[in-house]
């Protein structure tokens, strides 16, 4: 599966943005999608995950309750709501797939192996 992140930019502390990943291929419903983000000189991090149905998400504490993560199987598209941003989710934001990952590895980047090239997400003080 190839897969291409849109909607990054620059937003204002408090704003939203949402993230889009379009993913190719016609086995997308069984792929586990991920969005993880890196900030300058820091590791990639998780951020958000959601099963194959759509049914079961996970969220990284410190986005929970700000960022929503939703999928069309339909369309071969995943998304991030992000809400109330704040300065710290600065970062270059990915889209991860994977259709093998168990539930305890949700949240570990070396799991998954498909990754987008990426959104700049930055927001100002």
């Amino acid at each position: 599966v190839q897969l291409q992140a849109s909607g990054g930019g620059l937003v204002q502390a408090g704003g939203s943005l949402r993230l889009s990943c379009a993913a190719s291929g016609r086995t997308f419903s069984r792929y586990v999608m991920g969005w993880f983000r890196q900030a300058p000189g820091k590791e990639r991090e998780f951020v958000a995950a959601i099963r194959r149905s759509g049914g079961i998400t996970y969220y990284a504490d410190s986005v929970k309750g700000r960022f929503t993560i939703s999928r069309d199987n339909a369309k071969n598209m995943v998304y991030l709501q992000m809400n109330s941003l704040k300065p710290e989710d600065t970062a270059v934001y990915y889209c991860a797939a994977d259709p093998n990952i168990i539930m305890s590895d949700t949240t570990t980047p070396a799991r998954y192996d498909y990754w987008g090239q990426g959104t700049q997400v930055t927001v100002s003080s």
